[in-house]
């Protein structure tokens, strides 16, 4: 993959791959959150931001600030939940592969 010329490998179909890799993370974590018994005060934005960007991968390539602004939340929400941190690095990894938002 030529991610710093801005392409992108696909898999089958004309599926951008960083998108399924995403799909398949936030899914995962989803799952986990859900399956999850204890309470936490943000549990809803990591709900929300979670669905917002399942929502988001079914309509082709994200807009990269809008991964990051969901990450971060997502982060921030269930950060110190010990239980949910390899779901967290995953949706984390998968949203650095669509790499920087262009500045300026």
């Amino acid at each position: 993959m030529l991610r710093s010329l801005g392409q992108a490998t696909v898999t089958g179909g004309d599926e951008d791959r960083r998108v399924a890799e995403l799909r398949t993370a936030v899914s995962r974590l989803r799952r986990e959150l859900a399956t999850h018994p204890a309470d936490f005060p943000d549990r809803g934005i990591a709900e929300d931001e979670l669905a917002a960007l399942a929502a988001m991968v079914t309509h082709g390539t994200p807009e990269v600030p809008r991964l990051r602004r969901s990450l971060l939340l997502i982060a921030g929400a269930i950060g110190s939940v010990s239980a949910l941190a390899r779901g967290l690095s995953d949706v984390c990894r998968a949203v650095d592969g669509f790499g920087q938002a262009p500045r300026g």
